[in-house]
């Protein structure tokens, strides 16, 4: 059974169709991507997916461990609980907030302290906070970012932001990750570097990655498959050779006839 499961999903907005009977499948452990020119409803996608809109039409289907879920009317933050995580087109830290602390938010997420040993400070409050801090070190050590515990997110690097957005991502520990354009802005070294953080968390973690991007080297370089999207609408699907040479893909990129 498909982790998640996307059934002629559309949104509307007004008039028009942001997102248009789009059907998709991702399985455990792939590692997909996400293109189509600017405007094409990718990121409108994702915010379906996610709890950020509702659709309009169609259903969206969580699979963990054989149960199934609808995630049609539910919230972010519920989402989030399944297991499905994100990233945004803007870097969304908590840029006054140490490098440790926005990690120790991603693993807060799952922190099920009750509100009397919370408020009470009881012994088991520290021995989680202990705990939890402890984790979110040996995370930020996998992603050599450990030298900069007490750095304040603001004072990073963009490419070390990039990183730190998709490390906190990962404290949710989520068995399903999007990330929303996660080159953008980034020059060469940095893409890079960030192809080869993607390649690590996919091995490393075992999860299934969904990536929007625009850098085409890196999207056929790290994704197995590929969904394409113009207008809202799901135009082809395949593997990145099949994608290269497809002509409908082509026409969507560089517009006329081929």
């Amino acid at each position: 059974m498909p982790l998640l499961t996307v059934d002629r999903l559309t949104k509307n907005f007004g008039g028009l169709a942001a997102v248009s009977n789009v059907s998709i499948q991702l399985e455990e452990n792939e590692l997909v991507g996400l293109i189509g020119p600017n405007g094409a409803g990718k990121t409108t996608l994702f915010n379906l997916l996610t709890g950020v809109y509702e659709p309009s039409e169609g259903s969206v289907t969580f699979n963990e461990n054989g149960k199934e879920t609808l995630l049609n009317k539910m919230k972010p933050y519920a989402i989030a609980d399944l297991g499905i995580s994100r990233t945004f087109q803007n870097i969304r830290l908590f840029k006054d907030l140490t490098v440790l602390d926005n990690v120790l938010i991603g693993f807060n997420s799952k922190n099920k302290q009750g509100i009397f040993s919370s408020v009470l400070r009881l012994p088991s409050f520290y021995r989680q906070e202990a705990e939890l801090k402890e984790r979110s070190i040996e995370l930020l050590k996998i992603f050599d970012m450990e030298n900069e515990l007490e750095t304040l997110a603001r004072n990073l690097p963009y490419g070390q932001q990039r990183r730190l957005e998709i490390i906190r991502a990962l404290a949710t520990q989520p068995k399903l990750l999007f990330l929303d354009e996660p080159a953008a802005g980034m020059n060469p070294q940095e893409t890079a570097e960030l192809t080869e953080l993607i390649r690590k968390i996919h091995q490393e973690f075992g999860i299934t990655i969904v990536l929007i991007e625009h850098d085409m080297s890196l999207v056929m370089d790290v994704c197995e498959r590929l969904y394409v999207l113009e207008y809202g609408q799901l135009i082809a699907q395949g593997t990145p050779a099949e994608i290269k040479e497809n002509k409908r893909v082509i026409q969507a990129y560089l517009g006329g006839e081929i």
